[in-house]
């Protein structure tokens, strides 16, 4: 899904009042389709995902993902983490926060 996005593909928008540039250092929530994930932001860097829900109210965490080594960050290729850094940087369009994330 975080690939479509950087391919232009799927629409990402921000669950937050604050842009990516304001959080600067701490967690953004985003939304993608009715998924719902929350990013690290390190000083404008896309660092981790701390977690995800699904529409149909899965749920993956940081310790999940850290444990098996599958952080959907770390799995991206380069050019694909410029592209949803460029986004989040970007101003994205701001939807209303979702309850439970």
């Amino acid at each position: 899904m975080l690939t479509d996005v950087a391919l232009g593909k799927r629409i990402m928008t921000r669950n937050s009042i604050q842009s990516w540039s304001e959080i600067y250092h701490g967690l953004m929530p985003v939304e993608i389709d009715g998924w719902l994930l929350t990013r690290f932001n390190d000083c404008n860097t896309l660092d981790y995902c701390e977690g995800c829900r699904a529409p149909d109210g899965r749920v993956g965490t940081l310790e999940t993902w850290q444990r098996y080594g599958t952080d959907p960050v770390e799995l991206l290729s380069g050019w694909e983490r410029e592209q949803l850094e460029r986004l989040l940087n970007a101003q994205l369009p701001h939807t209303a926060p979702a309850s439970g994330m």
